[in-house]
């Protein structure tokens, strides 16, 4: 049986799904694009958080969300209609609960008159003051079940009699599909004063026969309480369609049995043999909320299939697995690859008559591996939108401070990737947005003087490329003006006053520590803290930015990181005596072409006409500074390299050596960034292979190229 504590996870987990989904309904009511059944879907993820919260103990919590709720249950109702101001109290109340659930599962104690003024708001809403708000509702919901208990010292007086109730209590089949929790009805109950209740789980099946949906175990017991007995009937009112429910008032003398009898339900005798028929005596009760059937019960008949009831389709089942469990698999899969190749290497060291025996059965291990890896790697693989859904929320918020008006276009919200990579995404995307929006986009009267639409646009969009992920943020406000860019900088000491700087260059002069161009520091932005650490943390993640400006028609900004930071496929390589892995996802095809086929340019290794296109010639040992480079391209072999954003290269190296799985290693932690390399492994022979970059090393070749160029120049001039 589950512990308190394991409860509590799962509670936690479940939370911060319902969370997510509380924000995401939120953004579409704001952008206009949700529905009735959007505001369905928040007030029950609100419901949820709250039922779950009371059977804790976190009142707090309940209490708030119990306000919450009403607000949206009046909207739901169409007694409240939404509007900006609505949306935006929503909104904080969003953050409030969060933080209270924050506060839960940290178990700190909540401050005095935390959510107070948020409270207040969703009470204005209602047309309420003060704390009246809780107590007056408006009608109750059809399956709002975790109701605040009403306790006879609420009122005014000398307290009434305790009074001595007998209860019977079965949920039909339908109550947990829609969303009602009996144990939650259950805890309710308890607040009404002594509550003993027997849990009847003779009807529960073997664990390969039980249906999620439907409700096994009733409830038979006695409540000795205070309030009436129309407290106690009000308490089921909401959930009276989706369970049968007895109460009789038992307090007077002649009305008391000597022991409590359970309570008989429409259509079936009171026995308790009755309700699960079965040859052999009933187990006892067992004494317990929800408790599965004693292992001495009788079998039952299987139940029938789902074809069998009307077609319907069987429900795919779902379980919740640790994060940490699944990183520690993946771990195992990464070291199980790199004893799969240590296995190809020791055999293939083997008599050839003995290593043909053994190659079938490595050919079925690396099979295996393979599907082994796909399949680890997808359960940690998630959407981006779960980064995505909160910039709406972020652009809102600055055009309000701001006073412009942004509208937020959003693409490819469904291309999944790493979570490692999805938690470090989310600091990155704010830092840029918050300065699109107060640097990019201007205000709506500089916007109409230049002719352009008074309501500014930023597009996120994420694709797959070359075995990447792309996150672009694309702005239509200002651009980057180059001039002023070149004069802050060299007046902050970060650039030489007598250096001449290619565009490319003052772009990537915003990304220097303490570098800004705002001439006043606000909330939003204006310290010169964003950017440094925008693309330290990309780095980190084995990414990198390009920034592409055009001056008055707006920035794009690209973060191009890899699908996952563990196992990928690669091409082992051979340049001046050193080992190599290229991500196969950069190598479009390889080569060794002809003479005819290699154009020489002076300064360069030359290019290579391939199906009526030239493409340049990147010599890998000379790019790394290699000892022993190759001296003739005519002898080398030539990969053509995608290195994004559609721009193709040969890199001449001296040998393949063959495909392989390796596990991503970074060096960052170890020793510092290296250009051109993404990471490193170990190859089957134990010898450490850097993973090399395509994007990084066009990018190197195309700096040395601009160099080479300027350097020729000058020695002309």
């Amino acid at each position: 049986m589950a512990s308190l504590d394991d409860l509590r996870r799962t509670f936690f987990d479940e939370c911060s799904e319902l969370l997510q989904d509380v924000e995401a309904s939120l953004t579409q009511i704001d952008e206009g694009t949700g529905s009735e059944d959007t505001i369905h879907a928040l007030f029950r993820a609100v419901h949820s958080i709250k039922g779950g919260a009371g059977i804790f103990g976190f009142d707090v919590l309940v209490s708030y969300a119990h306000v919450f709720e009403t607000v949206l249950d009046a909207m739901r109702h169409g007694t409240l209609t939404v509007g900006p101001d609505v949306t935006g109290v929503l909104f904080t109340a969003g953050d409030t609960l969060s933080d209270l659930v924050t506060m839960a599962k940290a178990g700190d104690a909540v401050p005095d008159g935390y959510g107070a003024e948020s409270r207040s708001a969703l009470q204005q809403l209602l047309g309420q003051d003060g704390d009246a708000a809780a107590g007056n509702a408006g009608p109750a919901e059809d399956f709002d079940i975790a109701f605040v208990p009403v306790r006879i010292d609420d009122f005014d007086g000398p307290p009434a009699e305790p009074r001595s109730f007998s209860i019977g209590f079965r949920p039909k089949d339908g109550m947990l599909e829609n969303g009602h929790d009996p144990l939650a009805l259950i805890q309710s109950l308890r607040g009404l004063g002594e509550l003993e209740l027997v849990a009847d789980a003779t009807a529960v099946p073997a664990i390969a026969e039980l249906d999620p949906a439907k409700a096994y175990i009733h409830w038979t017991g006695t409540l000795r309480s205070g309030s009436a007995q129309s407290a106690v009937e009000e308490l089921f009112q909401p959930v009276q369609d989706h369970c049968e429910v007895e109460i009789n008032d038992v307090s007077a003398p002649a009305l008391v049995p000597d022991m409590p009898q359970p309570i008989g339900f429409p259509g079936e005798a009171p026995a308790a043999s009755d309700l699960a028929p079965t040859n052999d005596p009933p187990p006892a009760p067992i004494v317990a909320e929800a408790a599965p059937a004693p292992a001495a019960a009788p079998a039952r008949p299987a139940a029938a299939p789902a074809s069998a009831a009307g077609g319907a389709k069987a429900t795919p089942m779902t379980t919740r697995v640790e994060l940490e469990k699944i990183d520690r698999v993946v771990n195992m899969v990464g070291e199980l690859v790199i004893a799969q190749a240590m296995l190809g290497q020791a055999i293939n060291g083997l008599h050839e008559n003995v290593s043909g025996q053994f190659a079938q059965v490595l050919e079925a291990v690396i099979h295996h591996t393979r599907e082994l890896k796909d399949s680890v790697m997808s359960m940690r693989a998630q959407p981006v939108s779960a980064v995505f859904q909160r910039m709406p929320r972020l652009i809102r918020e600055l055009s309000s401070k701001t006073g412009k008006k942004v509208r937020l276009e959003m693409a490819g919200e469904n291309t999944e990737v790493d979570r490692t990579i999805i938690e470090g995404l989310s600091d990155p995307l704010t830092h840029i947005i918050r300065n699109s929006v107060d640097h990019g986009i201007e205000t709506p009267d500089v916007r109409k003087d230049m002719g352009k639409d008074e309501e500014g646009t930023i597009r996120l969009a994420a694709e797959h490329r070359g075995g990447r992920i792309v996150i672009e943020i694309k702005d239509d406000g200002q651009g980057l003006d180059h001039d002023r860019v070149l004069k802050k900088a060299r007046e902050r000491g970060l650039v030489d006053p007598e250096a001449q700087l290619t565009p490319d260059e003052i772009n990537n002069l915003i990304f220097l520590p303490g570098f800004s161009t705002a001439e006043q520091i606000s909330d939003i932005s204006g310290r010169g803290v964003g950017m440094d650490v925008v693309r330290r943390n990309i780095q980190k993640l084995g990414g990198r930015i390009l920034i592409q400006s055009d001056r008055g028609r707006g920035m794009t900004i690209q973060f191009a990181l890899p699908l996952t930071l563990a196992v990928l496929d690669g091409m082992v390589i051979k340049a001046a005596q050193e080992t190599y892995v290229m991500p196969m996802a950069s190598i479009v095809e390889c080569l060794r072409p002809s003479s005819a086929d290699l154009h020489r340019l002076h300064g360069t290794a030359g290019v290579l006409q391939l199906r009526g296109e030239l493409l340049p010639l990147v010599q890998l040992s000379t790019l790394l500074d290699l000892e022993n480079a190759s001296a003739k391209s005519e002898e080398a072999v030539v990969m053509i390299t995608d290195a994004g954003d559609g721009q193709r290269f040969g890199l001449l190296v001296d040998e393949l050596c063959g495909h392989q799985q390796v596990v991503i290693k970074s060096i960052e932690e170890s020793y510092t960034a290296v250009p051109g390399i993404a990471g490193a492994t170990i190859l089957g022979n134990g010898r450490v292979a850097f993973i090399l970059d395509a994007e990084r090393l066009s990018e190197l070749a195309a700096e040395r190229q601009s160099a080479a160029s300027r350097s020729a120049r000058v020695e002309a001039a």
